[in-house]
């Protein structure tokens, strides 16, 4: 299948601020480590840091793709066929979908350090997920994505996975 007219790959980066937190952690456990020496007292501030770091990193690198007739949203590949609309929420309709709105059935790909997100429906009726909540960075293009791939998908049943 051809590529989407609007490819879309985002990852979902920890913000700037967490990157501090580690560094301060490193810093933490050098202080811990100050009463046994220097060389302790080094190791516990690389060593804390890096720890702090890869714990960071490692929660901020979920990506969401749209890729061929796929939606891949961290560990989930969900084809766009299965997919109904798109509703783009703003900081405080967003808010509400994963407070007082939420369905605990739902999948949620939620990051809480991103304001805007994007709601599907989910359209296949064996699937018991109501719909998937996405925080993004750029609804508007994830939603264009999926209506780019839902009409190619459509347009070229043959080629489906």
């Amino acid at each position: 299948m051809q590529p989407t007219a609007t490819p879309y790959d985002e990852r979902l980066t920890a913000p700037k601020s967490w990157w501090l937190i580690s560094f301060l952690v490193g810093v933490s456990f050098a202080l811990i480590l100050l009463p046994f020496g220097t060389l302790p007292l080094l190791g516990g501030l690389v060593g804390g840091t890096a720890v702090a770091a890869v714990a960071a990193s490692s929660y901020g690198s979920q990506r969401i793709r749209v890729v061929g007739d796929s939606l891949i949203a961290g560990e989930a590949k969900i084809p766009v066929s299965a997919l109904g609309e798109a509703e783009v929420l703003d900081a405080e309709e967003a808010r509400a979908w994963r407070t007082y709105k939420a369905d605990v059935r739902a999948f949620l790909l939620l990051r809480a350090y991103i304001p805007t997100a994007l709601r599907v429906e989910v359209t296949d009726p064996e699937d018991p997920t109501p719909y998937l909540y996405l925080s993004t960075r750029e609804p508007e293009r994830l939603a264009e994505a999926l209506r780019t791939a839902r009409t190619a998908a459509a347009q070229n049943p043959s080629e489906a996975v």
